[in-house]
């Protein structure tokens, strides 16, 4: 009966992230062009934390879904896939090292892994843009490549902030979740 509740209470948490990860993507900050600061890694970032790699993948993978569905305005295209991989990866990243360490990661070993998956999002959104301006021939290289040193720049930025506020979110999490 206890692992039932806990099943319920992860699958529920998981719902909530899922949730989370699709409304920071559609309320990202839009800067110009391909300049986009979102937070839609936060809830990811977390699930992959708290549950490990599969879970982390699924919050990532679903949440980015149903925003690519909903709100991108393309809906579902050749190139959707390539647009989710990033937080699906992004989830397997964290997740695994986490559970690697048994979920108990050091200060600097969560930015760390924070920051190796940040990056991983922003170089594979950076070939998802340049797939579509290549299969769909709207964007030019200096789009697709103009803005990568900043991009990559924000997201080391994001990182050290994230590898800051996660564990304050994180820890209330785990002690809720393995009370019952």
């Amino acid at each position: 009966m206890k692992k039932s509740r806990f099943s319920t209470r992860q699958l529920a948490l998981n719902a909530m992230l899922v949730a989370m990860c699709t409304v920071l993507a559609a309320i990202a900050l839009q800067l110009g062009g391909n300049l986009k600061v979102t937070f839609e890694s936060v809830p990811v970032h977390i699930g992959a934390l708290l549950f490990g790699p599969a879970n982390g993948m699924i919050i990532g993978g679903l949440g980015t879904f149903i925003y690519q569905v909903l709100f991108s305005g393309y809906g579902i295209t050749v190139t959707t896939p390539l647009w989710i991989l990033p937080y699906i990866v992004c989830g397997f990243m964290v997740g695994a090292c986490a559970k690697r360490r048994a979920y108990q990661l050091s200060g600097g070993r969560l930015i760390f892994i924070i920051l190796a998956s940040e990056l991983a999002i922003t170089l594979l959104n950076t070939l998802a843009l340049y797939v579509d301006s290549k299969l769909y021939g709207y964007y030019s290289a200096a789009f697709v490549f103009g803005t990568l040193a900043l991009r990559l720049a924000l997201c080391a930025g994001k990182s050290v902030v994230y590898g800051i506020i996660l564990p304050t979110l994180v820890r209330p999490l785990s002690k809720i979740l393995n009370r019952a």
